[in-house]
């Protein structure tokens, strides 16, 4: 079976480095946008199975990308994890609302991040904790 492909979406090149890792490492393939012009093209281009969304970025910031994702049919059935160093409010609250899957907060704990990944790529039993 192939690996499930994640896409994210991150300006933070050490950031987007460190997911990378953990996510090589428990085999899941990669590719990288770094800012909200380019990762719908490239959400396109790779047909991902889950996206992880930072908040903050250039050329619009995520609550836009996501807005976009929601507006293609064929994106729009991506789950979307948000995870950002902004303040968890409002902003839980409004990447829910949005469509988002979950929200972790930066610094991500590796188990709770590798954990919230399985369940929104329905790769868990359901007895594993949900992360909102």
């Amino acid at each position: 079976m192939a690996n499930k492909k994640i896409l994210i979406i991150e300006d933070d090149h050490d950031v987007g480095l460190g997911y990378h890792i953990r996510l090589k490492a428990n085999h899941y393939d990669t590719f990288f946008a770094t800012d909200s012009l380019t990762s719908i093209s490239e959400a396109r281009k790779h047909q991902p199975d889950l996206i992880i969304l930072d908040l903050g970025l250039p050329g619009g910031g995520g609550f836009e990308v996501m807005d976009r994702l929601k507006a293609d049919m064929y994106l729009a059935i991506i789950p979307v994890i948000v995870v950002t160093a902004r303040h968890p409010y409002p902003n839980r609250e409004r990447a829910l609302l949005a469509g988002a899957k979950a929200f972790l907060q930066k610094p991500v704990n590796n188990s709770e991040f590798l954990a919230v990944i399985r369940q929104c790529l329905g790769e868990t039993n359901g007895s594993e904790q949900q992360h909102a």
